[in-house]
């Protein structure tokens, strides 16, 4: 992508880079043994014996990796390959997974089979494979989400997690994985796609049949809102599914959700508002939507002719320099780079604004995307 890259920017480029990796070694010695999600007092806490099960515990993981690809520096890998170690718990307890082990094993074993050819590494994965194949529900033609008493929930952010099930019949010539992953994506392409490109977040079917029962407005500001995750999730997710089909339709679906993204974040200085639907005030940002979208944005640059090339880039870049100017935090006494996330528009246990550990994992993602040095994760 660099070729798309005027010199101030690409200067840009590497001043960001090389201060994220600065102060990500000197986390990586600070953290030890934690599994990081939401600074505490600018502290990570260790979500690891808070709950080894939760969805997010992968993404420190994938930091390391992708600064192991880009720098070939050991305590990357050596940290990394801890953390996989202690979440073999997550995988005993079993009943504490859902829909997220993609999140979760992706970015921990996957890549590091992808980059050491691991045997034990491939094993989590395709334990985790297993895991998301076995929650298909073949009625609804949906992976249903979450536990308990949510047997016909399906929500966007599962096309994320299709990544693994993708992998799965890559590395075992076996179609099983793949066709739920499809199937899936069908579906939410039916049930959660709007025909203005924007998404809700979550879909209640009836689990005998798949009929579309609620659109409830989830993680949003309400039902009918626009979650600006969730439709970084869409975004990102169907071009995913695209690379791996080279289907027309999930390409299509990706640029429907990313041409309504785009206009969005052009309203409020590319800085990713919350909810694009929700009231003027309170103004909240979800910075993790952005960092997420404008890796969604450069996958889909790849995949769309040299002349269509530019609002892609342009707007991903756009939106990263936005973000890093407004949101991320330089001090390394603080835990946490890619300030101003937000869990859910309504939820303010873990504070109104904060870092999240899956913004600064999408962030490194799109400045490597940007620099040709990304670890192709999904």
């Amino acid at each position: 992508m660099k070729e798309y890259l005027s010199a101030e920017r690409l200067k840009w480029l590497q001043d960001t880079f090389e201060k994220f990796e600065h102060k990500m070694n000197i986390q990586c010695q600070r953290i030890g043994e934690k599994i990081p999600y939401i600074p505490k007092n600018g502290r990570y806490e260790d979500w690891g014996n808070i709950d080894i099960a939760w969805w997010t515990n992968g993404f420190y993981g994938g930091i390391l990796w992708q600064l192991y690809q880009a720098t070939g520096k050991e305590e990357y890998k050596t940290a990394a390959e801890r953390l996989e170690e202690r979440m073999d718990r997550a995988i005993d307890e079993f009943d504490a997974l859902y829909h997220d082990v993609g999140f979760m094993w992706m970015h921990t074993a996957v890549a590091n089979y992808r980059l050491t050819g691991n045997k034990r590494s491939y094993s989590r994965g395709m334990h985790a494979a297993t895991i998301l194949a076995g929650r298909y529900n073949v009625a609804g033609q949906f992976i249903r989400a979450w536990n308990d008493d949510k047997a016909g929930w399906m929500i966007i952010d599962c096309l994320m997690n299709l990544s693994i099930l993708y992998w799965a019949s890559e590395e075992t010539n076996d179609p099983r994985f793949k066709d739920i992953a499809i199937l899936h994506a069908d579906t939410a392409m039916q049930k959660l796609l709007r025909a203005d490109g924007s998404c809700n977040h979550i879909g209640i079917l009836d689990p005998t049949n798949g009929d579309l029962l609620e659109l409830p407005g989830g993680q949003g500001y309400c039902e009918g809102s626009s979650w600006s995750r969730g439709q970084a999730w869409a975004l990102y997710g169907f071009i995913i599914s695209y690379a791996h089909n080279n289907e027309a339709r999930y390409l299509d679906a990706a640029k429907r959700v990313a041409h309504y993204f785009i206009s969005n974040i052009a309203l409020s200085d590319y800085l990713p508002l919350c909810d694009f639907r929700a009231p003027q005030e309170p103004v909240y940002y979800d910075s993790t939507a952005g960092a997420c979208a404008a890796c969604g944005l450069l996958e889909i640059a790849k995949h769309v002719p040299e002349h269509e090339k530019h609002l892609y880039v342009e707007s991903a870049v756009r939106m990263l320099q936005s973000m890093e100017k407004s949101f991320c935090n330089w001090n390394e006494d603080e835990d946490g780079i890619l300030g101003m996330g937000k869990v859910a528009y309504h939820d303010n246990y873990h504070g109104v604004q904060q870092p999240i550990i899956y913004g600064d994992y999408f962030f490194i993602e799109a400045l490597l995307r940007l620099m040709d040095k990304s670890l192709w994760i999904w």
